[in-house]
């Protein structure tokens, strides 16, 4: 399925200049992604807000020798309004990391409130954005954005997305250690949400379609719950900040290629998706591929096993809730 990746063609045109903003810059997620953002040569204005210590990050990376220009900002003389002004891409990594024994679903009453707040500004300072939410949980967190935008009369389905992309990068790196490859040259389709069950790496579309049952599911466990190794790794001092940073870094890319024109910029992610709407779900993680408009083709799932077909129907189950959670944050408010 990714091998339609290896046939990108690029666009001989200068790249463009694009502003991108970092709502929480100042947390564990932030600070490492706006350090790759300021390496993207594409990124020419990098506008960092956060509740403190934004100034401070903005300061330290803009030392580093790349053309942008990167600025701060804290809630003061209207700082969210304009590091949201004019933005093309707005990254929300903002809220509390998880902690030892805590579920993405517990950080939800505490992550919803900040989350709504930030796409209500989005939506008033930045309605024709890209906004790619990071903060968890994702299967709640964008259906809480759509909700806000629709309110506010700004929703464009083409342009919310959740980033699922950590749950690729350890899908791939998970596998060249069970088969003994390298990476950077295994590719795994990762379709569902982003969370638990509900994450489904399609490893019979990947040339490792033969694993040994048990090797198979030990290897999809991890993948589903690789979160919970960096959980336990930093003994309650935070969870995956540095790898969901260079997640977030990668996705980012590939969406400002996209706006860009680049062809055939493909990537998994969480969007409306019709593939699964007549059962109820609006939201599904699947391959899309990325243009001016932001998602242009959303991919179906192509050819998969029985297995696999089990574990989807599990991730609906859980993603129904997941959902309905988000929604009725917002409409019950």
């Amino acid at each position: 399925m990714f091998s339609r990746i290896a046939k990108r063609s690029f666009s001989s045109s200068a790249a463009q200049n694009y502003k991108v903003s970092v709502l929480g810059a100042g947390g564990g997620i932030g600070q490492p992604l706006s350090l790759l953002l300021k390496l993207n040569h594409r990124v020419t204005k990098l506008a960092l807000y956060d509740l403190k210590g934004a100034p401070g990050v903005a300061a330290d990376i803009s030392h580093i020798p790349t053309d942008s220009k990167v600025e701060g900002f804290t809630p003061e003389n209207d700082g969210l309004k304009n590091a949201l002004t004019g933005t093309d891409v707005v990254l929300i990594p903002a809220g509390v990391p998880r902690k030892p024994g805590m579920t993405r679903d517990d950080l939800f009453n505490i992550n919803a409130s900040i989350v709504r707040d930030l796409a209500s500004a989005v939506a008033e300072h930045a309605p024709n954005a890209n906004v790619l939410v990071i903060s968890n949980p994702v299967n709640s967190t964008v259906p809480i954005v759509r909700e806000v935008f629709k309110q506010k009369n700004v929703y464009n389905k083409n342009r919310l997305f959740g980033v699922t992309t950590l749950d690729v990068l350890r899908a791939s790196r998970f596998l060249s250690e069970v088969v003994g490859t390298n990476p950077a040259n295994e590719r795994v389709s990762v379709v569902g949400g982003h969370s638990g069950i509900t994450i489904v790496p399609l490893l019979s579309q990947t040339t490792h379609k033969d694993l040994k049952e048990d090797v198979r599911d030990a290897l999809i466990h991890r993948i589903q719950f690789g979160g919970d190794e960096v959980v336990k790794a930093k003994d309650g001092a935070g969870s995956a900040t540095l790898s969901m940073a260079q997640a977030g870094a990668r996705f980012a890319g590939a969406v400002l290629k996209g706006l860009d024109g680049e062809k055939d910029i493909i990537e998994p992610t969480f969007v409306e998706n019709p593939i699964f709407q007549n059962e109820g779900i609006d939201f599904f993680a699947t391959e899309v591929t990325l243009g001016p408009e932001g998602v242009s083709k959303i991919h179906g799932l192509g050819e998969i096993s029985s297995h696999e077909e089990e574990l989807i129907s599990k991730a609906k189950e859980a993603l129904v809730k997941n959902i309905a959670k988000g929604q009725t944050f917002v409409t019950e408010k």
